[in-house]
């Protein structure tokens, strides 16, 4: 399971069963209807769209996770998300609640912002108990080391959301594809209360549980925002929290690559460091706080302005009008010219080192691929579970593109080897990656995991309007206006930036202000 963690809820149990006081209940009951209930009514089951909060006035309900008697409240981060239910909501004492419809909600969240502090702590704290909990509604069957079962894993990860992922060589995994008539050929698995769904990916899940854009009964939103990494983050956060109407739009999950990173270090306010998964996380908990929606995965393949109006075209042809765009869409990342190259992505080559990768590659050899910081953090990061990591750098001083602080670690530990002015010339393995050659050795060498940090290009190829640069990347001014009047650019994609996680942030939020100005002056 992902490791994300909010350290500022201590006492997950006790902040899940929060309660309302008398004059808090009284406020919040106003933006819902007060209803009778009976004991043993069911108020709404697993996998429904139905996500209302439900206050409890002189009712007691259970929801598989906890009692709530007068004052307590039946709801979870769905409210926020958009997800189906995780949870089925029972009466277990008779009397009276009042519910709250995830539109009401969110005015509440912006007009009473001390209840709505207290409503998300608790979302946050249930949300982290029920990925805890040993019994889950969704359970993932599928093989750890391949492409596709990873491909599910970072995508239920980086979302945050509950489930058993079990591994299809495990005496669980085995008895669990048994019970269900599935064989080998089904995988990746996800069995859950509406169905046993084979081949998944992680479109097809996000759809299941609700997670993807639905466009039946929507208008022009004020500002899309075209990729879920830092700076697209930014942008929805400050775009939400500023009254425009927000739809962030991702083609894998939330996060970008900053969520690939197992550490960093240099982050302003954060002393101790933190992976650049809970960064993002918490980013995008912020950005749903203040009413943005987020749809992932949910890939833009287009994108005209007409009239004054930008309609953007996702892959199923599902077309989204907004007022203004900011595109920050980042880039994706670099493979080397070697045969079996993209065969090996997915199965031994990686681009990423958090601990689900990590623990793939448990007491094997690996090799982290670059000479930047992030290939420096990985090398650090996977030494904790490899047999032992070399560090493969083309060019002949690793101090020339990383911190000093992380050289001064990496050749300090023992079981990090460092190969500069080194390259992989060829790979070799059947289905997964079992060895590399690297120039100037004579014997390949026994790798389990490549983890590939050489930089990216930009991620652009969906784009059509805007002035690009020679490689791809956006051009805009000072105030991050593209090409295109009403369309923006941010963060890693645009010409010129700087490539880092404060400079993205930095970007996406500045962007917002240009937005502002420009929809002021179309009015």
């Amino acid at each position: 399971m992902n490791r994300t963690s909010f350290p500022e809820i201590e006492d997950l149990p006790t902040a899940a069963t929060a309660r309302l006081d008398a004059e808090q209940l009284t406020r919040a009951s106003a933006y819902g209807t007060r209803r009778a209930v009976t004991a043993g009514t069911r108020l709404s089951e697993i996998g429904e769209a139905n996500c209302d909060l439900i206050l409890c006035e002189t009712a007691s309900l259970w929801d598989g996770l906890s009692a709530y008697g007068p004052g307590g409240f039946a709801g979870e981060l769905s409210l926020l998300t958009g997800q189906t239910r995780n949870q089925a909501v029972t009466v277990v004492e008779s009397g009276t609640v009042v519910e709250i419809s995830q539109g009401a909600f969110r005015r509440l969240m912006a007009q009473q912002t001390d209840l709505g502090d207290l409503f998300l702590r608790a979302f946050l704290a249930r949300r982290r108990l029920l990925r805890l909990g040993a019994e889950q509604t969704t359970t993932i069957v599928g093989d750890p080391r391949s492409g596709d079962g990873l491909a599910l894993r970072v995508f239920l990860s980086r979302q945050g959301l509950p489930h058993l992922w079990l591994d299809a060589g495990s005496d669980q995994g085995r008895d669990a594809l048994d019970q269900a008539s599935l064989t080998a050929g089904d995988l990746p698995v996800a069995i859950t209360p509406g169905g046993v769904m084979r081949r998944v990916n992680p479109g097809v899940l996000s759809e299941h549980l609700g997670l993807t854009y639905r466009s039946i009964g929507r208008g022009v939103v004020d500002l899309a925002v075209v990729g879920a990494g830092p700076a697209g983050l930014a942008a929805a956060v400050y775009g939400a929290s500023e009254g425009l109407s927000t739809l962030l739009l991702d083609a894998v999950a939330t996060g970008g690559q900053a969520a690939t990173s197992a550490r960093i270090e240099n982050y302003l306010g954060f002393p101790f460091g933190l992976s650049g998964l809970d960064l993002t996380t918490r980013a995008a908990v912020q950005a749903l706080k203040f009413g943005a929606e987020i749809a992932t995965p949910c890939g833009v393949s287009g994108l005209r302005s007409e009239d004054g109006r930008h309609v953007l075209t996702l892959g199923d042809g599902t077309e989204i009008p907004a007022r203004a765009v900011i595109i920050a869409s980042g880039a994706a990342y670099r493979s080397l010219p070697i045969d079996r190259w993209e065969h090996f992505v997915g199965n031994g080559i990686y681009h990423a080192a958090t601990d689900l990768e990590a623990q793939g590659v448990a007491g094997e050899p690996v090799v982290v691929l670059g000479g930047a910081n992030s290939a420096g953090q990985a090398s650090l990061h996977l030494a904790r579970y490899a047999s032992h990591v070399t560090l493969v750098v083309r060019g002949g001083d690793l101090s020339s593109k990383m911190s000093s602080y992380l050289v001064d670690r990496i050749l300090a530990d023992p079981r990090i080897t460092v190969l500069t002015g080194t390259e992989i010339t060829s790979l070799h393995g059947g289905d997964h990656l079992e060895a590399l050659t690297l120039t100037g050795r004579d014997q390949p060498l026994q790798c389990r995991g490549l983890f590939s940090f050489i930089g990216a290009v930009a991620a652009t190829g969906w784009l059509d309007g805007p002035e690009l640069d020679k490689d791809g990347f956006v051009i805009t001014d000072e105030q991050f206006r593209t090409s295109v009047p009403g369309v923006f650019a941010a963060g890693d994609v645009r010409h010129g930036s700087l490539k880092r996680v404060a400079a993205a942030v930095g970007e996406g939020s500045s962007a917002v202000r240009a937005v502002h100005r420009v929809l002021a002056e179309s009015q």
